[in-house]
């Protein structure tokens, strides 16, 4: 009996920290009004102005995002630790941490996977397929449009926009003003493909993997993506030409193994969803499955590569001049993307934290109204980016219905269409076909892009109303 005492005060000695950092966790400063969080804001400010003239300054956007993640997480600890409460900074900062590394495993999956597909050259013989069919620039202008559109929820809207941007610069090399508004249309093509689907953009991504809306539900924005698109679309398409360009460009065989890959991919997708949706499991795990297939693919391919080269120098083929790596694929991943997601949500989480974003969502979403809030959240998503409003709309996770969770998607993912700088698709376009797609060449269309952002909210809230009062989860 005095043994089981003894292990007893012990167990309850070795607790006490952890019930002391527990009840220090839920104490929390309001800095709102602080030296602390003007600094933080003022910090924030400075770092996406630098993101945002990136394309004058050329300095990657993850370095100042990152560096301000740092100094802002610094500061609110450096307070805290002078209330003498500094375990509620480090327990906030591993949240948000672990937030992070979800959507950059996911990403690391995806990226890997089209950098992948690139390597077999799937997108190059897409392109050559297109650029060899010699149609004339409408006929191009639609079809440039429509595969943006239906590509950009399954590999992303920025690749789609980039793939497609170089079908456009090959055909349209005697025409500046075709590529010019043949980039118009993929950016907002791209970007409403991806609002109906939980791989096409990152904020859909990130919706999803909050758990607040289910795989299928993000289909209902389904039409209103369409109308997004088609309006401005065929408003464009009155000022393209209608010639046929002359063009010479030569066959592209996809390489051994291309096929297998993008089945693979599907599979991938499809793991994700079915441990999400059946098992409760983060899609990043499913997504991690999923690579294994790709590199056990991959040994497959290296494996094979030698005799796979004799075989076609015997029929008269060069073969392959290396053999498949998966690990080169994933080293070939856009850091400096999943670099600057860090920073965003690091930074909107310290700022959420100092308790901005309370007081932001108690003026948006109770005073505005959840519709006006969340129509601004799109338009907001045209002047900084969709992916910093919306980490600050899930971190203060309003009290909404489906409805205006759908809403909220469909405008942060096609808002950024109103400007080039709106999204990651446009600023990437901007560099691939420099001088002919500008900022102010994007701008003189923009009154058609935002007729077509408005009557997407009119057709959502006409044919989603069953959404209405369904609270999610």
């Amino acid at each position: 009996m005095k043994t089981f005492f003894i292990r007893l005060a012990v167990m309850i000695v070795g607790m006490a920290p952890c019930i002391s950092r527990a009840e220090q966790a839920e104490l929390t400063l309001n800095l709102t009004d602080h030296w602390v969080g003007f600094v933080a804001l003022l910090i924030f400010g400075l770092a996406y102005t630098f993101v945002i003239v990136e394309e004058f300054t050329h300095l990657r956007k993850s370095k100042p995002v990152m560096l301000a993640a740092g100094l802002i997480w610094g500061i609110i600890a450096y307070q805290y630790a002078t209330a003498s409460i500094p375990h509620a900074v480090e327990e906030a900062v591993r949240h948000f941490l672990t937030e992070f590394g979800e959507l950059f495993l996911f990403l690391l999956t995806a990226m890997t996977y089209v950098n992948s597909m690139s390597e077999r050259r799937v997108f190059s013989a897409l392109r050559s397929w297109l650029v060899r069919r010699q149609l004339s620039y409408r006929k191009l202008f639609w079809i440039t449009g429509i595969i943006s559109f239906f590509l950009s929820p399954v590999i992303d809207n920025l690749t789609t926009a980039l793939v497609m941007c170089a079908v456009l610069l090959a055909v349209g090399k005697d025409s500046p003003k075709f590529v010019s508004i043949g980039c118009i249309n993929i950016v907002v093509a791209a970007n409403a493909g991806g609002a109906f689907s939980p791989f096409g953009d990152i904020t859909t991504l990130m919706v999803w993997q909050s758990g607040i809306l289910d795989f299928h539900i993000f289909f209902a924005l389904f039409v209103p993506s369409v109308v997004n698109y088609l309006v401005p679309a065929a408003v464009m398409s009155l000022a393209v030409s209608k010639g046929t360009p002359q063009v010479d460009d030569e066959e592209v065989a996809m390489k051994r193994g291309a096929k297998t890959i993008m089945f693979l991919f599907g599979c991938t997708i499809a793991t994700a969803v079915a441990f999400h949706n059946f098992l409760q499991l983060p899609p990043f795990l499913g997504m991690m499955t999923g690579l294994a297939y790709l590199q056990f693919y991959g040994y497959y391919l290296r494996r094979t590569h030698d005799a796979a080269n004799h075989a076609a120098q015997k029929h008269g083929h060069p073969g392959e001049v290396s053999a498949f790596d998966g690990f080169r694929e994933i080293a070939r991943a856009e850091w400096d993307t999943l670099l600057f997601f860090f920073g965003v949500i690091m930074c909107v989480g310290g700022l959420g934290f100092i308790g901005y974003l309370e007081q932001l969502s108690q003026f948006a979403y109770t005073e505005l109204g959840a519709t006006t809030a969340n129509v601004l959240v799109g338009i907001a998503s045209a002047i900084v980016d969709n992916i910093p409003v919306m980490v600050a709309v899930l971190q203060m996770n309003p009290d909404m219905d489906m409805m205006q969770w759908l809403l909220v998607t469909l405008t942060a993912g096609v808002g950024g269409s109103l400007l080039s700088i709106g999204s990651a698709a446009g600023v990437a376009l901007m560099g691939q076909a420099r001088g002919q797609y500008t900022f102010f060449s994007h701008l003189k269309w923009t009154p058609a892009i935002a007729v077509g952002f408005a009557l997407s909210i009119w057709v959502h809230f006409l044919i989603n109303k069953s959404y209405v009062g369904i609270v999610p989860g």
